[in-house]
C-alpha cells in the first residue's frame, strides 16, 4: 500500500476529494490536510485519514512527514505563496518526493520532483479541442506530451474505406476505435468508416502528420499506403523500349501527383549503353533516388526491403514483370498500390477511368477516385455498363455523387446496356482504377467465358491502371 499526501483547500477541493474517493481502490493510504470543515465527504473510507491545520506551518506539516514515508503528494491551494511555501517545507522535510501541484500562477521553482498541472492551459485545451478540425491529445497520460491523439475520419478521408492492414504505420500505431458508440476490437481486416473515432499512439510530431493527413481531403494519395513512387525494372525481363518509355511516363506521373519521391530501382543489370541512358533522363529530376542491384537479390528480397527502407505508397510495374506466378503473392502481401504501364502514354492523359463491377469494392476505393483526379487535373469518368440490365449499381452512384460534391469536382456518368470490354475498349487517353483482386494473377485460358469485366480489363496491355489493395468483405 503507497501513502499519498494530500493537501487541498478552496472550491475545486470538495469536488477532488469526492473524485479520490470515487476511484478509491484501497490499495494506497492517503492523508489529508485541510483547512475548510466543507469539503469533508459524508462518509470517510477506512484509508483516508484527514488533519485540520495550516499546511504552511513548517512544525505542524513536519509532523505527518516524520510520521509516514510518503511516495505522492498533491498540492491543490487557493494562494499562490501558500502553494510555494508548503513546497518548500515538504522538499526541506522529505527530499525527492513526487509532488503534483494545480497551478494557475506559472509557478517556476527550482526543484526536479514538481510535476505542474497548468489550470489555465488545461482549460485552453479542453475548449479548443471541441472546435471542428481541430486533434485531441490526451493531456494526463503516459509522457503527457502529446503521444496519444485521438482523430475522427472524415467522410471523403483516404483512410476512409482502408483496412487497417493496410495502412502504413511507423512510428505510430492505431490501438483503439470507437464506433456507434462501441470499442472495437483493433485486427488488420477492420475496415476505417467516415464518423469512425481512432486512438492513435505514437511519437508527437508523427501524430500531427497523421492528424493532417487523415483530415484533408485532397492531394494524399498514395497516402495511407506510403509516401513515395517506387519503379522496379528487371533488364532481364524487359526490353530496352519498354524501359525507356516506363520512364519517361513515370516522369510526368511523379511531377503531377503529390508524392515525395521517385525511387528507380534496377535489377539484373545487363547493359552499360541502357544504364547509361537512364542515368542521362533522371540526370536532372528531383527528388529522385536511382539504385541498382548487382547481386540478384530477388524481387521478393528487394521490394520487402524496400518497402519499409523507402516508405513505398506506388509500385510500378509494367506488363513484362506481372507475367510472373511467383509475384502474385508477393504483391498481394506488400498491400501498396500498383501502377501497371500500359501501351498509351501519360502525356495525352484526359480522364480517370472506373467500370462498376462489384460495388462494395469500388466504394472502399472511392475517396482515392477523386484523389487522384485531382492530383492529375483530369475529371473521373464512371461506366455502369450493364448488357443484361439487372445490375443495381444504385448505391455506389450515389456515394459517388455525395463524394463529388464534397471533393468540388465533376464526373462523367456513362450508363449503358452494352458488353462492358467493348464499350471499356472505345475509351483512349484514360487511367483506370481497380481495385486489387488475388484473381487477377490466374491463367486465364479462355477469356470468352469469363465475364468478370475487373479481370478481363486487367488482362488489356494497352491502358494504364491503377489497382488499389481491397479486403473482399466489409468487415466491422
Amino acid at each position: 500500500m503507497k501513502n499519498v499526501l494530500i493537501i487541498l483547500d478552496g472550491k475545486i477541493a470538495t469536488k477532488l476529494i469526492e473524485k479520490v474517493i470515487s476511484l478509491n481502490s484501497n490499495y494506497n493510504h492517503y492523508d489529508v490536510v485541510y483547512m475548510d470543515d466543507n469539503i469533508l465527504p459524508k462518509t470517510t473510507p477506512f484509508n483516508f485519514l484527514f488533519y485540520k491545520f495550516d499546511p504552511t506551518s513548517y512544525s505542524k506539516l513536519s509532523f505527518l512527514l516524520n510520521k509516514e514515508l510518503y511516495q505522492d503528494v498533491l498540492i491543490l491551494l487557493n494562494s499562490k505563496d501558500e502553494t510555494i511555501a508548503t513546497i518548500d517545507n515538504i522538499n526541506t522535510l522529505q527530499q525527492n518526493i513526487n509532488i503534483t501541484v494545480y497551478d494557475q500562477w506559472d509557478i517556476t521553482l527550482d526543484y526536479d520532483n514538481i510535476k505542474y498541472y497548468k489550470a489555465f492551459d488545461v482549460l485552453v485545451n479542453g475548449l479548443v479541442e471541441h472546435l471542428p478540425n481541430i486533434p485531441v491529445f490526451a493531456q494526463n497520460i503516459g509522457l503527457r506530451q502529446g503521444e496519444i491523439m485521438e482523430i475522427k475520419i472524415p467522410f471523403g478521408s483516404n483512410f476512409a474505406y482502408r483496412y487497417i492492414g493496410s495502412i502504413t504505420q511507423k512510428d505510430w500505431r492505431i490501438v483503439a476505435l470507437y464506433r456507434d458508440n462501441k470499442l472495437l476490437y483493433i485486427k488488420p481486416s477492420l475496415v476505417l468508416k467516415p464518423n469512425d473515432t481512432i486512438i492513435a499512439i505514437g511519437k508527437p510530431d508523427v501524430l500531427i502528420q497523421v492528424y493532417n493527413t487523415i483530415s484533408k481531403l485532397k492531394k494524399q494519395f498514395p497516402m495511407p499506403f506510403g509516401s513515395n513512387m517506387y519503379l522496379y525494372i528487371d533488364m532481364y525481363l524487359q526490353e530496352e523500349k519498354e524501359i525507356l518509355n516506363t520512364i519517361d511516363d513515370i516522369k510526368i506521373l511523379h511531377k503531377r501527383m503529390d508524392n515525395k519521391k521517385l525511387i528507380v530501382k534496377i535489377t539484373r543489370p545487363s547493359s552499360v549503353d541502357l544504364i547509361n541512358l537512364i542515368k542521362e533522363k533522371l540526370e536532372k529530376f528531383q527528388n529522385t533516388i536511382l539504385e541498382f542491384d548487382y547481386h540478384n537479390m530477388g524481387m521478393q528480397t528487394i521490394l520487402t526491403t524496400d518497402k519499409i527502407r523507402y516508405d513505398i505508397g506506388v509500385l510500378i510495374l509494367t506488363k513484362s514483370l506481372l507475367r510472373s506466378k511467383r509475384v502474385t503473392k508477393l504483391l498481394l502481401d506488400l498491400k501498396v498500390p500498383i501502377f501497371k504501364k500500359g501501351d498509351e502514354s501519360i502525356i495525352t492523359l484526359k480522364n480517370s477511368l472506373i467500370l462498376i463491377n462489384d460495388s462494395l469494392l469500388y466504394e472502399q476505393i472511392s475517396p482515392i477516385l477523386f484523389d487522384i483526379s485531382n492530383q492529375l487535373k483530369i475529371k473521373l469518368k464512371i461506366l455502369d455498363i450493364d448488357p443484361m440490365g439487372d445490375k443495381d449499381n444504385t448505391r455506389v452512384l450515389s456515394h459517388l455523387n455525395n463524394l463529388s460534391k464534397i471533393f468540388n469536382q465533376d464526373i462523367i456518368v456513362v450508363q449503358e446496356r452494352a458488353n462492358p470490354i467493348k464499350r471499356l475498349n472505345k475509351e483512349k487517353d484514360i487511367l483506370q482504377i481497380l481495385p486489387l483482386k488475388e484473381d487477377m494473377f490466374e491463367k486465364r485460358s479462355v477469356s470468352f467465358f469469363n465475364t468478370n469485366s475487373d479481370l478481363l480489363s486487367f488482362d488489356s496491355n494497352r491502358l494504364n491502371q491503377i489497382l488499389i489493395p481491397v479486403i473482399d468483405e466489409l468487415k466491422i
